[in-house]
């Protein structure tokens, strides 16, 4: 089996890369934060016009038809640049759901091809987020109630704002009535969409928290190389070199545990959710450890507006109990390990 990356999966990444480091600079989202909705419609509209909208749209619907496994790439792009998380809930999380949807469903029909082309904008709720991000920016939420899943439009769902430590997050306190009129899958279909859908965000979000980690080593390695004490960069110092090494051999152990993740949801594989809420856990971890090393070596300027490090340290504490807190995905992992034969070691991690 090869679990190397595409081509064209590498080169779409690096594309979206080199635009994101020139389109979604720091001091340019600093300036869109601080304006009354957080965001900026030329910027969407500048990222789906690089395509990543339709990514994982269907081919039929006018998308990419790439999986869960490209995904495990973009989505460390846009934590490495810090874009908020309604960006995958739109282009992957809710695509996945929809696509998974019958050809001829009429909510398919309308969503996906608008999704693709970046004109429409989605906010997920699940019973897991107390609080749904951009849900007073949305266009349609994606919500549910028992078994099944509804696509209601904003006009019918009331929100009420919710203040984040991440100056980017837009969140908001949900209240809605369900009607047949919204429904898009119910009992068995509705079952089976919500767990993909539980699934993809907690992935969508391991993949952000990676992309955040390497985002704070790389401004702690820069930063330690400028900074001097004692006429010598701080960076050459024992102790410090041992700090970030740290967070380097903890975010090279979490990769492949996203790829892992990736390459059993993109296949359908009955351990899925077991991968995911792994990946979910290491790549919570890297974050966490980038985001307590980098502000050692900063030091307490480190907590200002002014610095970087901010900016990416309170996304990832802001993202750290979203599609899930750690508790939760422990209980999935502990679940699974003490169940009676459960399939244990490096033989069972992949299967011919």
């Amino acid at each position: 089996m090869d679990f190397t990356f595409t081509d064209d999966q590498l080169t779409f990444r690096e594309a979206i890369s080199r635009f994101l480091m020139t389109e979604a600079a720091p001091e340019m989202l600093r300036e869109i934060w601080e304006t009354d909705a957080g965001r900026s419609p030329d910027l969407r509209n500048k990222i789906a016009a690089q395509g990543l909208t339709a990514l994982s749209v269907p081919e039929a619907e006018g998308g990419l038809g790439m999986d869960d496994v490209a995904w495990a790439l973009m989505t460390q792009e846009l934590g490495y640049y810090a874009i908020p998380d309604s960006m995958a809930d739109t282009a992957y999380v809710a695509t996945g759901l929809l696509a998974g949807l019958t050809p001829e469903h009429p909510a398919r029909a309308r969503l996906l091809p608008r999704i693709a082309d970046g004109t429409l904008r989605l906010a997920i709720g699940h019973p897991v987020n107390p609080l749904v991000s951009d849900a007073q920016l949305a266009e349609v939420l994606i919500l549910l109630e028992g078994d099944d899943i509804h696509a209601v439009p904003r006009a019918e769902v009331d929100v009420e704002a919710n203040p984040s430590i991440d100056a980017s997050r837009r969140l908001g306190r949900v209240t809605w009535n369900p009607s047949p009129a919204t429904l898009i899958a119910s009992v068995a279909q509705g079952r089976a969409l919500q767990a993909q859908l539980l699934d993809r965000g907690a992935l969508s979000v391991a993949g952000q928290l990676l992309g955040l980690a390497q985002r704070m080593l790389d401004l702690s390695v820069d930063y330690v190389a400028q900074r001097k004490q004692f006429g010598k960069p701080i960076g050459s110092f024992q102790a410090v070199k041992h700090h970030l090494a740290d967070v380097a051999r903890q975010i090279e152990q979490a990769k492949p545990v996203l790829y892992r993740a990736a390459h059993g949801l993109a296949r359908g594989e009955r351990n899925a959710s077991l991968w995911v809420s792994q990946a979910r856990l290491a790549c919570c971890e890297a974050s966490w450890l980038a985001a307590r090393k980098g502000i050692q070596v900063h030091g307490a300027m480190g907590y200002t507006w002014e610095v970087d490090l901010q900016m990416f340290m309170k996304r990832a504490w802001s993202l750290d109990a979203s599609w899930g807190d750690r508790a939760f995905h422990k209980s999935r992992v502990s679940d699974y390990l003490f169940a009676d034969g459960a399939r244990l070691g490096p033989g069972h991690t992949f299967e011919e």
